[in-house]
């Protein structure tokens, strides 16, 4: 392969593997995937990858053997003897189980942390972690990655001077507080509480000034069932906002969530193709972050700055 590199994808995303390849302008690694008839999965690595800086990409996609193909990929990529192994994950399952908030419940962000690390990766790269800590999670580098720079170019067509940035949560504060001083405009929070899973309850809007007569720029991580998103946005609708538009790196978009954002006060929701979205909307954007992982991706092999990529 090209330069002493190669990259490998899993099944969980072959386009967007592709993307990054085109970007880097090497092909894919020749590997096969395929399954038991009892189901278990089996994987091979057609290429020679001894001595070889290996990059396997592989969001680990809920309701998949994504995980497990990532940990057979790696192992096989390790056995072989390749020079290190680099797990791409553009969307990192269960980081939303990141504490132990309640009695007798697993903390699944660290066990997957604990499991990658066991099949013999050296360097993770993700983006967009749900949790920051989770990258304390593992005791191998990792490379955190952010979806800003391709957000920040789509909006920042739009005239933002009448624009409030707003965290549709207390967790979201952080990365919406820097979107709201990247363009210049206000910032304000959605308070909610869960009273059970999957179940979002609205409590205050702080900042509420900031709402009234404006357009708004809902900013989060990820869209699961469009609970958090669709509760605040009819609440700020309700507070007098104008146009609502939002923006999530994960489209995870589980059950009937796209149905129900298409019937909300949203007026265009923009996502990134870290998973695979089942079916089009005419609310719903997607920008590709190929090209981010594709420069993330050179870096590492050239051993060069990460955070040089996200400094304005």
């Amino acid at each position: 392969m090209s330069d002493n590199m190669v990259l490998f994808s899993g099944t969980a995303h072959p386009d967007l593997s592709r993307g990054i390849a085109d970007h880097l302008g090497v092909p894919l690694g020749r590997v096969e995937i395929s399954r038991f008839s009892d189901g278990e999965t089996f994987v091979r690595l057609n290429e020679n990858v001894r001595g070889v800086d290996v990059f396997i990409i592989q969001p680990t996609l809920p309701g998949q053997d994504s995980l497990m193909q990532l940990f057979l990929l790696v192992d096989a990529a390790s056995r072989a003897s390749a020079s290190r192994v680099t797990a791409v994950m553009p969307y990192y399952g269960y980081a939303r189980q990141d504490r132990k908030d309640q009695p007798r419940v697993s903390i699944a962000a660290k066990l997957v942390a604990n499991l990658i690390t066991t099949a013999g990766t050296d360097r993770v790269l993700a983006m967009d972690l749900h949790a920051a800590q989770i990258q304390g999670f593992f005791d191998i580098p990792v490379d955190h990655l952010y979806a800003m720079p391709a957000f920040l170019e789509f909006f920042e067509e739009l005239d933002l001077r009448a624009f409030t940035v707003v965290a549709p949560d207390l967790g979201s504060v952080k990365m919406a507080r820097a979107y709201a001083g990247r363009l210049g405009v206000p910032l304000a929070i959605v308070e909610k509480r869960r009273p059970a899973k999957n179940k979002t309850e609205v409590l205050n809007v702080i900042g509420i000034d900031e709402v009234e007569d404006r357009n708004l720029l809902i900013i989060d991580d990820m869209i699961d069932t469009g609970n958090t998103l669709i509760r605040s946005a009819e609440s700020l609708k309700e507070a007098g906002a104008k146009e609502i538009y939002a923006c999530a790196t994960h489209p995870v978009l589980s059950g009937n969530a796209l149905d129900r954002l298409e019937e909300s006060p949203i007026s265009r929701i923009v996502v990134t193709d870290t998973i695979p979205v089942a079916r089009k909307s005419k609310k719903l954007r997607v920008l590709s972050v190929a090209d981010v992982f594709a420069e993330a991706i050179h870096r590492i092999h050239r051993s060069e700055s990460i955070s040089s990529l996200f400094e304005y």
